[in-house]
């Protein structure tokens, strides 16, 4: 038996899928370990061989490849446990990291910080060399000022080195000599050039992804060469692939080399599921939505297909390398509930994570959490948590939220269901942001429900925003991890070449994109790809007097035509109206960036047989819950579901690893694949819903 694993490292739990060649899915779920997360990865891989009935090494040995997102990158990112980083870059420059784009995030706030350096000033130094815009040398690299700056860096004892020069991307010979020579004096070191990280225009974005490169790089390097020999010694033989922020996969070697591309490695799995699962169920519009343990990723899928960007923001820096465009919100399972001097509850973005975990997981945890407030309110089977591996404790949850109903001057159930309104308040904040924020409306959607903690509050947030239909796969809690499977190797390559498309020579474009399509080509042969491999054309352009560009998509031009750089014209004048309800077809379309995906397809992820249609299942239980008042509801298991079986809510549909809450007036049916397609009722404020009462009135 031959098996493909998929493994999505998230902030509380480490999920792991196993398809084999007849497409049947084994899953499990295990805590994950965030002191080393390759140790959660083999408890949950030894997890998943007792799932299918054998032992690790056997399992292994029969494994082909194995998928892998990981929170590595982000997390090293988001908490500032990076590398000590020394910044090379040309005299006169060291700055651009403060100065930015002259710009702050929210421009109105006066009173804003900047986000603080990964680079402070000390380790940021200038060396004399100069390269102009079109390639001509100004000023040679002087191998006495690096030698003075190298020697200082070596002094500060950093471990990794970014190199960024002024026009560094129209000519990297300046900054490989100076690669070569950090090689010489400081062996060992991490050395990211910006030529190599993200060849194109834009100081700014240019340097700081360099830096993010070189201060997560260490740490991702550190962790998959600590996971590979795991692997090795366990008994894996194939090859480990790394999920990228693109939502292609790369090799480790790839993925350590270009390290900031995968700062969005973990919810890119999940878009990369989306996808699949547009294409399964032939429903091209669908907004995926991941909830998890200590976040929530939200995304668009717009014709089957996820929106990519070049301007991603992370912890206050800028990554400028092509990412699935995902917001991500800290509220999940895990997020920690407070009350504020004002008497104002919050819920997040803290959260409890693994360790300690909610008070319920019974690991220390006092803080109350969305989990705790959810067992509290009657949602959660306290006997079946991870398939009955672990059990719940209540009384430690309504400790936890008695806190908060103390400092509320309310009752328990009161603030169990304020917890649990105030964070599905927030996560339909970040469905709009994704939609309605950029002019699109969410109504002509299906919301896609995964992640282990979604399925509860998925209905409330559906009426929030006036959605009527929502899926939920029957992998909902694993299905980052599944679809993961489905992703090819990708390569992203990237030109500067400024000009207007009308004085642009055809030719000249042609030969810039036929270059880069060869040098894909050249990377997935080095990454040992035998299979086909398709080229992806798109540009950055903007207008004239424009600063910012916008992503065109180029498949659909005929490039052997006489009047190319007009079709190129007119498809950016299209998606600006598209994105903007405008076009100025009057003015010259400006081309910034040329680009190629060049994408190495994998095998074909092989589906789960669909389900014969069987007699419909009966509820397993009854279960008082609280919607408002107390009421029983029927529980009926998520796997003994019929196809075409209808339930009506309330009720509760759980598996070993999610649990669906259907709220009045919510109808479901299962789907063919066994999964649930709920019609959400209309929006009812029931008795009692909004009275949460102070204790003194």
């Amino acid at each position: 038996m031959a098996y493909k694993i998929g493994i999505d490292v998230g902030g509380t739990f480490t999920d792991l899928v196993a398809v084999d060649e007849k497409g049947r899915v084994t899953h499990t779920k295990t805590a994950s370990t965030p002191q080393d997360q390759s140790i959660g990865v083999m408890d949950g891989l030894t997890l998943l061989a007792d799932a299918l009935g054998t032992k690790l090494a056997p399992m292994l040995g029969q494994t082909e490849r194995i998928f892998h997102g990981t929170t590595v990158a982000t997390n090293a990112l988001l908490e500032r446990k990076g590398a000590r980083v020394g910044l090379l870059t040309t005299e006169g420059h060291i700055d651009v990291l403060e100065m930015r784009e002259g710009l702050k995030d929210d421009r109105y706030n006066l009173r804003m910080p900047p986000p603080e350096p990964l680079v402070p000033r000390d380790r940021r130094l200038g060396v004399e060399e100069r390269i102009r815009a079109d390639g001509r040398v100004e000023k040679a690299l002087s191998t006495a000022s690096l030698s003075k700056a190298l020697h200082a860096l070596k002094d500060q004892k950093v471990d990794s080195i970014a190199v960024c020069y002024f026009h560094g991307y129209s000519d990297p010979t300046h900054e490989r000599m100076t690669g070569e020579a950090v090689r010489a004096a400081m062996p060992g070191a991490y050395v990211s050039l910006s030529s190599d990280v993200v060849p194109q225009i834009k100081e700014y974005e240019r340097t700081c992804t360099t830096v993010v490169n070189a201060y997560v790089g260490p740490a991702l390097q550190l962790y998959l060469k600590r996971l590979e020999i795991r692997l090795r010694e366990a008994g894996f033989a194939g090859p480990l692939l790394i999920i990228q922020s693109h939502g292609g996969v790369a090799t480790v070697s790839d993925a350590v080399s270009l390290a900031a591309g995968a700062v969005l490695s973990g919810p890119a799995g999940g878009v990369a599921g989306s996808r699949y699962v547009a294409r399964l169920i032939d429903v091209g519009d669908l907004i995926p939505f991941d909830m998890g343990g200590t976040s929530t990723d939200i995304s668009l899928v717009t014709g089957g297909e996820a929106a990519i960007s070049s301007d991603r923001r992370l912890a206050g820096h800028r990554v400028g390398l092509q990412s699935l465009d995902i917001v991500s919100i800290g509220a999940g399972g895990g997020s920690i509930a407070k009350v504020d001097a004002g008497g104002v509850l919050h819920v997040g973005p803290e959260s409890a994570g693994a360790m300690p975990g909610p008070a319920c997981y019974g690991r220390g945890g006092t803080v109350a959490t969305v989990t705790d407030a959810n067992l509290v309110l009657g949602y959660l089977d306290a006997s079946n948590f991870l398939g009955g591996r672990a059990r719940l404790d209540a009384k430690a949850a309504e400790a936890a939220v008695d806190r908060i109903a103390e400092s509320l001057r309310v009752d328990r159930m009161s603030a169990a269901e304020g917890i649990h309104r105030v964070i599905n308040t927030r996560m339909a904040e970040g469905v709009r942001l994704v939609s309605v924020r950029r002019g699109v409306d969410p109504r002509r959607f299906a919301l896609l429900s995964f992640g282990g903690a979604a399925g509860l509050h998925i209905s409330d947030i559906a009426r929030q925003l006036d959605l009527r239909r929502v899926i939920v796969p029957r992998l909902a809690a694993v299905l980052s991890a599944w679809g993961m499977l489905a992703t090819d190797l990708r390569y992203e390559l990237a030109r500067t070449h400024i000009g207007d498309a009308s004085a642009l020579s055809p030719d000249d474009l042609r030969r810039i994109y036929e270059e880069m399509e060869s040098e894909g080509r050249a990377r997935l042969v080095a990454a040992h790809f035998e299979g086909p491999v398709r080229a992806r054309r798109s540009a950055d352009m903007r207008y004239g007097e424009q600063i910012f560009e916008i992503p065109v998509e180029l498949d659909a031009v005929a490039w052997s035509r006489d009047d190319l750089m007009q079709q190129i014209a007119d498809a950016f004048h299209a998606r600006h109206e598209e994105l903007y309800t405008y076009a100025l077809r009057d003015q010259e379309a400006v081309l910034v960036n040329a680009r190629v995906a060049a994408i190495g397809a994998l095998p074909t992820l092989p589906t789960e047989p669909p389900r014969s249609a069987t007699k419909p299942s009966q509820p397993r239980a009854r279960r008082r819950v609280y919607l408002g008042a107390w009421q029983e509801v029927p529980v009926l298991g998520f796997e003994e579901l019929a196809v075409g079986q209808v339930i009506e809510g309330p009720a509760i549909v759980e598996s070993s690893t999610t649990t669906v809450l259907l709220r009045p007036g919510d109808r479901a049916e299962t789907m063919p694949l066994g999964w649930l397609d709920i019609a959400v009722g209309e929006r009812t404020v029931m008795k009692g819903h909004l009275d949460v009462r102070r204790r003194d009135q």
